[in-house]
């Protein structure tokens, strides 16, 4: 397998990013700061017995972070706690005290039974999101791709946090008319982004076949967006629109390229080094009605030994902790030497350090080299 699928596997980007359980050193700490402060507050307002049923709140809170077993042991702890201090008092509040310990340990026992309600409704989210972060990984062919002009290397690395998984994909057809390259990104998260996805994704392997024209092709893609919106309206879902670039490439170093709002291609080539397109991106699909000009092809070079970098708007979107975006298009320069194999590790590993730690979307990336004159599988 391809070095850059390093990143696909269920690996760092899932969990990196998502909060932690509580420390029992945490928990403990808190324990006996509170009855610490509480008890020394006591006994300088001589009201020890008054301020201990307080402490029936620190199970609660720690319910909302903390597992079954940390609830249980602080409601324990408190309980205890509450009954040591109440119960040294004069016979004649001994039914109070008897009554504060009852509503301590009916009000412990919810917290325990909302601490065990919150681990089995995060371990329900945790599977449906890795179940559609798989059922992405699934639908998307693994890299490399090859067709008879190109070998396209590339990564795809879903963030499977809560309902962030987005609707980024990407393909390579080898067609009568050459190689098309389709890469897209849905707008929105979660399970509608993702089906949008697929829709866009098979109406472009079936138009990348059989339509003779690049233009004829996205088409193609801007009707399965309108029939998937329109299908999501009666569902009640909301419409989506989506960004994606699609390029044409034959044997000519000259190739086709429709950008539908998305991230513009990189060319890695010496002094040719930067964006390709020249022109304003058209609008996204689902939305050409909004346009008063029709999209248009346009093209540029791409000669034997270029390499062109495309991706979606995870790389080019992600941000350092002081809120700058990353440069890809400064950071490329210096990757004119890295071997088109391990691109696409090079580009996720030096964005994981600009975001210091897993990027907050989606990230899929492609390397496009031309396959070397007369090469066969």
């Amino acid at each position: 397998m391809d070095a850059s699928r390093e990143p696909n596997g269920s690996s760092a980007a899932g969990g990196e990013s998502r909060t932690g359980p509580l420390r029992w050193s945490v928990v403990v700490f808190w324990l006996v700061l509170v009855t610490v402060v509480l008890a020394v507050i006591g006994v300088f307002l001589d009201r020890e017995t008054r301020l201990a049923p307080f402490l029936v709140v620190l199970p609660a809170l720690i319910a909302g972070r903390g597992s079954v077993r940390q609830t249980a042991v602080a409601s324990t702890w408190v309980t205890v706690m509450i009954a040591a201090a109440l119960f040294d008092t004069a016979d004649d509040t001994i039914g109070a005290a008897t009554a504060t310990v009852v509503f301590a340990v009916v009000f412990n026992g919810l917290s325990i039974a909302r601490a065990a309600q919150r681990v089995r409704s995060e371990h329900e989210i945790a599977r449906l999101r890795s179940a559609a972060a798989a059922l992405q990984r699934q639908l998307l062919r693994p890299f490399p791709l090859m067709t008879d002009q190109l070998i396209v290397h590339g990564l795809y690395q879903p963030v499977e946090e809560d309902s962030r998984v987005g609707g980024d994909v990407y393909e390579v057809v080898s067609s009568p008319y050459g190689s098309r390259v389709f890469i897209a990104d849905v707008q929105g998260k979660g399970l509608p982004a993702i089906s949008a996805a697929f829709s866009v994704l098979s109406a472009f392997r079936e138009a990348a076949v059989v339509e003779p024209t690049l233009t004829a092709v996205v088409d193609a893609l801007e009707d399965a967006v309108l029939r998937h919106n329109s299908f999501a309206a009666q569902a009640g879902e909301s419409e989506r629109f989506v960004t994606a670039l699609v390029l044409a490439i034959g044997p000519d170093t000259e190739i086709q390229a429709i950008n539908c709002g998305h991230v513009a291609p990189l060319m890695l080539h010496g002094d040719r080094d930067g964006p390709v397109l020249k022109g304003e991106p058209h609008v996204p699909l689902g939305l050409e009605a909004l346009s008063p000009e029709p999209r248009t092809v346009e093209w540029f070079a791409f000669p034997q030994g270029s390499t062109l970098l495309l991706c979606t708007d995870g790389v080019t979107e992600a941000r350092d902790p002081s809120g700058t975006f990353y440069p890809l298009e400064e950071r490329a320069a210096a990757w004119d030497d890295v071997r088109p194999g391990d691109l696409p590790t090079t580009v996720y590993r030096d964005l994981r350090r600009h975001a210091a730690g897993t990027p907050g979307d989606d990230t899929a990336l492609m390397v496009l080299r031309r396959r070397p004159l007369g090469e066969v599988d």
